[in-house]
C-alpha cells in the first residue's frame, strides 16, 4: 500500500483544481484499505479519549464536496471507534428563520465543538461562499444592510466575506480549536454513476432529488467557486486538504491518516496527572473498597 504523505494533500500554495486527480486507490485492495482504516480509526478513538481528559483543545473537521462526494459515509466509517460523548456532527441545511435573523456565521459558531470534543461539519460555513456564489440571489434572504439587489453582490462583497471567514477561523484556532478542512474532490463522471445508483437501487431512492441534476448543470461554476474559496482561505491555522473522492475506501483512509498524523504532533495533549493528595491516598481508598462486604 502506498504511504500517505499529508503534504501531498494539503494546500500550501495557489492551486488549479482541475490539475488534481479525483481517483486514488493507494495501490491497495479493498481489504487492505479496510484494514488500514480500522487501525487508524482505533488510534483516533484513543487520541480523542486523551484529548477529552486533557480538556484544552477541540477539533473541528469540515467536509465539503459536490453532491454524492461521500461525506455521510466518510463520517460513519472514520469516526466509528469514537466514544459517542466525544463527537458531535452537524449537517447544515438551508438556514432557518431564526438563523437568518443572525449573521451567516452565527449558526456555525454556536455549533463549534467544546474543548475535549471533536465536531464535524457536514457542509460548512463555506456554503456561504459556494452555493450563494453560484446562486447570488440567495444572499438577499440574509437582509444585509446595503445589499438591495443581486448587483450589490459583487467581487468586493465576496472579498469581504472571505476575510470574515479567515478571521473567524483564526479566532477559534487561537482559542484552542484545531481545524481541518477537507474538500472531497469528485469527478463529474463518478457523480453521474452515483446518481444513477440512487435511481436504480430502491434502498437509495430516498437520497435522489431532481434538484441534484439542476445543480449538476452548474458543475463548472461550482468548480470555479471551490477553487477560489480554497485558494483564498487555506491558511497555516486552518489548511485545506484536497482528497481524491472517486474511491470512497481510499478517501476515508486518507482523511483518517491525515487527522492522526497532524494531531499526534500536539505533544502537550496528554492525560492529566492525578491530584497529589489523592495519589498519595490511593492505597487507603483501595483498602476501603476491598473492606466492603
Amino acid at each position: 500500500m502506498k504511504k500517505i504523505k499529508t503534504s501531498n494533500y494539503r494546500v500550501d500554495d495557489k492551486i488549479i483544481l482541475s490539475e488534481f486527480n479525483a481517483h486514488d486507490d493507494l495501490d491497495a485492495s479493498e481489504k487492505e484499505l479496510e484494514e488500514e482504516l480500522e487501525e487508524v480509526r482505533e488510534k483516533l478513538g484513543k487520541f480523542q479519549d486523551v484529548m477529552y481528559a486533557h480538556g484544552k483543545y477541540g477539533v473541528l473537521v469540515c467536509l465539503q464536496g459536490m453532491d454524492t462526494a461521500g461525506k455521510d459515509s466518510l463520517i460513519r466509517e472514520v469516526f466509528k471507534d469514537f466514544n459517542t460523548r466525544g463527537i458531535v456532527v452537524h449537517s447544515f441545511k438551508v438556514p432557518t428563520e431564526l438563523e437568518r435573523k443572525h449573521d451567516y456565521l452565527w449558526r456555525h459558531y454556536i455549533a463549534l465543538p467544546p474543548k475535549g470534543k471533536f465536531g464535524v461539519f457536514n457542509r460548512t460555513h463555506y456554503e456561504n461562499v459556494l452555493v450563494t456564489r453560484v446562486h447570488p440571489e440567495y444572499i438577499l434572504a440574509e437582509d444585509i444592510p446595503g445589499i438591495a439587489s443581486v448587483s450589490d453582490v459583487n467581487e468586493a462583497f465576496w472579498k469581504k466575506r472571505f476575510e470574515q471567514i479567515n478571521n473567524f477561523e483564526k479566532h477559534i484556532a487561537e482559542n484552542g480549536t484545531i481545524i481541518f478542512k477537507f474538500f472531497l474532490h469528485l469527478s463529474k463522471h463518478e457523480q453521474r454513476n452515483r446518481l444513477l445508483r440512487r435511481i436504480e437501487l430502491k434502498e437509495k431512492n430516498w437520497k435522489f432529488s431532481p434538484g441534484d441534476l439542476k445543480e449538476r448543470e452548474l458543475w463548472g461554476k461550482y468548480q470555479e467557486c471551490y477553487e477560489d474559496a480554497i485558494n483564498k482561505t487555506s491558511t497555516p491555522y486552518a489548511p485545506w486538504y484536497i482528497i481524491p473522492a472517486d474511491n470512497k475506501d481510499a478517501a476515508r483512509v486518507i482523511v483518517a491518516d491525515i487527522l492522526y498524523d497532524e494531531l499526534k504532533k500536539y505533544k502537550d495533549i496528554d492525560e492529566p496527572e492525578l491530584d497529589e493528595k489523592i495519589k498519595a491516598n490511593l492505597a487507603e481508598y483501595k483498602r476501603q473498597l476491598e473492606a466492603e462486604n
